[in-house]
């Protein structure tokens, strides 16, 4: 599967991105992003569960089993370091707002899993562990010392780290093995949701770029995707 335009176009140049890249990203955007995507986390550990309940063999099912684990245990562990560090607590996330974006994001993401088969939910998961792949790869690509920056640098490594690209290529794996035998309208639907989940990552980086919980961020070009 070729990477989407939007990822060169649009996401590794993101204000938000660079600022991680080169180390003079706010840290209050910053804090509301780790909020955020905490809130995210939470739903998007859900489709991997689903994922276990609509797999058709023992394989698939480890492989999403491990990956509800990594999410739950590793990644939101790095968070939770991070918003030890800026002061925030349990409390304040669960009584913090979950933005519009984010909501129908992960509402969106859901309802395909739910309403699909195991297609769906690897379809549904591939853009965020795809995007985060790349652009810890574009990063440590364009400035190699990021990974050690005191404040950024565990963020950059987390999702350099081989476990998290292990999850992302698998994900890549698969859609290239059930490719082969999809029809053109099967094709032509995953497509779409692929498509619809990439603007809706550019989107969530906007709404963390902006600390905005409604749908103020960027118009996306669609011609550039």
């Amino acid at each position: 599967m070729e990477q989407p335009k939007i990822f060169g176009n649009n996401i590794f140049n993101h204000p938000f991105i660079k600022g991680i890249e080169n180390g003079n990203l706010d840290i209050e955007k910053f804090k509301f992003y780790m909020i955020q995507d905490y809130l995210y986390l939470y739903d998007y550990a859900k489709l991997f569960a689903i994922g276990i309940l609509k797999s058709d063999n023992n394989d698939d099912m480890k492989l999403f089993a491990s990956s509800l684990d990594s999410t739950l245990n590793t990644e939101m562990a790095i968070h939770r370091g991070y918003m030890e560090r800026l002061g925030i607590s349990e409390e304040d996330v669960s009584n913090t707002e979950t933005s519009l974006i984010n909501l129908s994001y992960t509402n969106y993401m859901l309802s395909i899993a739910q309403k699909g088969g195991q297609k769906e939910v690897i379809i549904a998961l591939l853009s965020c562990a795809w995007t985060y792949a790349e652009i810890a790869k574009k990063i440590n690509e364009n400035n190699s010392s990021a990974k050690e920056h005191d404040f950024y640098g565990e963020w950059v490594s987390g999702y350099l780290d081989d476990s998290f690209q292990n999850i992302a290529q698998w994900f890549l794996t698969r859609v290239d093995q059930f490719g082969e035998y999809l029809s053109d309208v099967e094709k032509t639907q995953l497509t779409n949701i692929f498509r619809n989940c990439c603007v809706y990552e550019l989107k969530f980086w906007d709404m963390a770029e902006k600390q905005s919980l409604d749908f103020s961020a960027e118009e996306v070009d669609y011609s550039a995707i």
